[in-house]
């Protein structure tokens, strides 16, 4: 089996962009991989950080991704800051990957916007750590979003200049797995932009814990076009809002738009939102009981997170250790 590895930020109980982004895909996998799946609350402070919230969204994350069916006796789920042997690959890696490599990652400009000078160094070398991240595991494919596709091609810039400059065949190339139909799934508010926790509106995002009533009222209030829904897939174009809505449908229904259409082309929003209603609920109402199941016994996810990032540590420290000795590490 390959060995995959993905992290994903702790900022809370997932949404549904993220569980059909991230975390459904990520419980496919297991069948097919051995997995390392990652909270990765050391690139979260990359931005200050309440420490009282990050504790508790870790914990929020974690329930979520057992109760979406992560198993983590079969495989291996833990918190980043736990197993150290990501930080001191990290600094090698600092010391590899070139300041103009770091300059041209576009989610850096992005971010720190016209504020460059006030970010945080860790904001600009988040790409080494998340290079460590993978490779301290020898990891050979990671499932990530397409805004990370640049970051995954540093990865292996780095790799392969350490073993350039080593005289080494030590870190493996890494493939990018973008997955699935539903990568992108974007606000009710604004169909042009993705579904996010940030969003100032509550009513732009569902939450893998919304209620009945609260998935109900923000389909309900979801923005749309007065147009009934079209026939055929051409029919979406420049209809941003019914081609996310019918997105979304047909993710969790495993098919394609061309197949939502044909059973629900020509009817109004008014028949197609109650019909998506009842599929988010059924599918999002189990995840959610259980990770409210999960989330009143803090004790029981900290244990598995523990025992995780136990046997994470077991396979990442043979491999910073021979990275610093490759490098010219003494140990005495």
């Amino acid at each position: 089996m390959q060995r995959i590895f993905s992290g994903i930020q702790p900022s809370g109980i997932p949404h549904l962009g993220n569980y059909l982004g991230a975390v459904r895909n990520w419980v496919a996998l297991q069948a097919s991989h051995e997995c390392l799946y990652c909270v990765v609350d050391l690139h979260a402070i990359t931005v200050w950080q309440d420490p009282a919230a990050l504790a508790q969204q870790t914990r929020e994350l974690a329930a979520s991704l057992l109760a979406s069916g992560i198993d983590p006796k079969a495989h291996i789920l833990f918190n980043q800051s736990a197993v150290h042997a990501h930080l001191r690959l990290a600094w090698i890696f600092n010391c590899v990957a070139r300041m103009g490599w770091l300059n041209r990652m576009t989610q850096f400009k992005e971010k720190a916007g016209k504020d460059r000078e006030n970010v945080s160094t860790g904001l600009f070398t988040y790409p080494n750590l998340m290079a460590a991240d993978i490779l301290v595991y020898h990891a050979t494919r990671v499932p990530v979003g397409d805004d990370q596709r640049q970051h995954l091609e540093l990865a292996n810039d780095i790799a392969q200049k350490f073993n350039h400059d080593y005289g080494v065949d030590f870190f493996p190339q890494i493939e990018a797995m973008i997955m699935g139909p539903a990568a992108r799934v974007m606000s009710l508010r604004d169909g042009t932009k993705k579904m996010s926790k940030s969003d100032a509106s509550d009513q732009a995002s569902i939450k893998m814990t919304d209620s009945a009533d609260e998935i109900a009222l923000k389909i309900r209030r979801a923005k749309t076009d007065p147009e009934p829904l079209p026939e055929t897939i051409e029919g979406l174009e420049g209809r941003p809002e019914a081609r996310n809505l019918v997105g979304i449908y047909a993710a969790l229904t495993d098919t394609d738009h061309a197949a939502v259409l044909r059973e629900h082309g020509s009817k109004g929003f008014g028949a197609f939102k109650p019909a998506l209603t009842d599929l988010v609920v059924s599918k999002l109402a189990p995840i959610a009981d259980e990770t409210n199941r999960l989330l009143a016994d803090p004790a029981t996810i900290e244990a598995i997170l523990r025992d995780g990032a136990r046997r994470a540590e077991a396979l990442a420290v043979p491999i910073v250790e021979e990275a610093e000795r490759l490098v010219g590490f003494l140990k005495v």
